[in-house]
């Protein structure tokens, strides 16, 4: 397979029919100067040591090496070795709670980042699975697509948080049905999906939800995160600490809707399990996945790629060195040597 890594390079080709362009208006500039000063013939003669066919080799070895220069700098990669790889593995989508709630403290440091910090851990595990993530409050949005890059799921952690989502409330509906979209098409693997949440449930029916997608072979796992007692919301207001309040003025205080979660759960064909601070369950729902039917899936990958751009770049010095050894006037020296000379002409 051919590639070019930087490709956007490519656009600087363009600048070579503006140089053809100059070229063609500075020779007809050239001609009509001629003919004002005289006779373009006589002109022709006191000019005869200006070799007129040069300058457009010259132009036509200096577009070789910008086109060979830009080839280079674009770099050509072609693919060393096709690897048709057989894996079996399941792809599993984590749905993760971002609303303001996910931010009390009854799970340490916070629930949401305790529960950032299990799915990283669980991504370190994984080796012929693939892995998704969503995100949701009032809306759900995918964050990552299905994916078996291991690494960027965890680069995109840390970044997760309440303003990733502008609607704040708890949409798990949404979030299943996205869910439910996101797999990857015509794929034959098991499918999961675990859904991290404090339960606190403010739009459609995501037992509904859950259980229309268990009809399309998803099986769904839900982690309650949160004490049912509850806990205030933490706020940080021009510096200074505080707790998100009512219309009233009351502290808001969010429970763990351990009930709801278990229904979602009992639809999806899947388990509910509570977090705590010694363990969110993330790995006990995740050995349960590893013990689902497996499927083998072909993949085919370029596995490395071999770059190009030295003999592109080599090319273009040597039309820059030829382009440069020519000169715009005839050398006496080689206009003194004559190959086909008739005797007549020697006398």
């Amino acid at each position: 397979m051919f590639r070019f890594a930087n490709i956007e390079y490519l656009y600087a080709l363009g600048f070579l029919p503006l140089f053809w362009l100059v070229y063609v208006l500075v020779r007809s500039w050239r001609r009509r100067t001629i003919r004002r000063i005289g006779d373009p013939q006589l002109v022709e003669q006191l000019m005869e040591g200006v070799a007129r066919s040069r300058p457009g080799i010259k132009l036509f070895l200096f577009s070789l090496a910008w086109t060979f220069l830009v080839l280079g700098l674009a770099r050509p990669q072609l693919g060393a070795k096709l690897e048709a790889v057989k894996k079996k593995g399941v792809e599993v989508i984590v749905a993760l709670d971002v609303s303001n709630s996910m931010l009390a403290e009854d799970i340490q440091p916070s629930r949401l980042e305790r529960a950032k910090k299990a799915i990283s851990k669980m991504v370190d595990r994984m080796e012929n699975d693939r892995v998704g993530l969503i995100v949701f409050a009032g809306d759900a949005y995918v964050q990552i697509p299905v994916t078996s890059d291991y690494q960027a799921v965890k680069m995109f952690l840390p970044t997760i948080g309440p303003s990733t989502v502008p609607k704040q409330g708890t949409a798990i509906a949404s979030a299943i049905d996205l869910a439910a979209k996101s797999f990857s098409p015509g794929t034959d693997r098991s499918r999961a999906l675990i859904i991290i949440t404090d339960g606190e449930n403010h739009e459609a029916d995501p037992v509904a939800a859950a259980r229309k997608a268990h009809e399309e072979g998803i099986t769904i796992h839900t982690i309650g995160i949160g004490k049912p007692s509850g806990a205030p919301i933490p706020l940080t207001v021009n510096g200074q600490r505080t707790f998100l309040k009512d219309r009233n003025g009351h502290t808001v205080i969010t429970r763990l809707d351990e009930p709801l979660l278990r229904k979602i759960a009992m639809a999806g064909g899947g388990i509910y399990v509570r977090a705590s601070n010694a363990s969110m369950g993330l790995s006990k729902i995740y050995n349960k996945i590893k013990g689902m039917d497996q499927k083998e899936m072909k993949e085919k990958n370029f596995s490395e790629y071999n770059d190009l751009f030295q003999y592109a770049i080599g090319l273009a010095l040597l039309f820059l060195i030829l382009e440069w050894m020519i000169s715009e006037r005839k050398s006496r020296f080689l206009s003194g040597i004559k190959l086909f000379q008739t005797k007549e002409e020697e006398r």
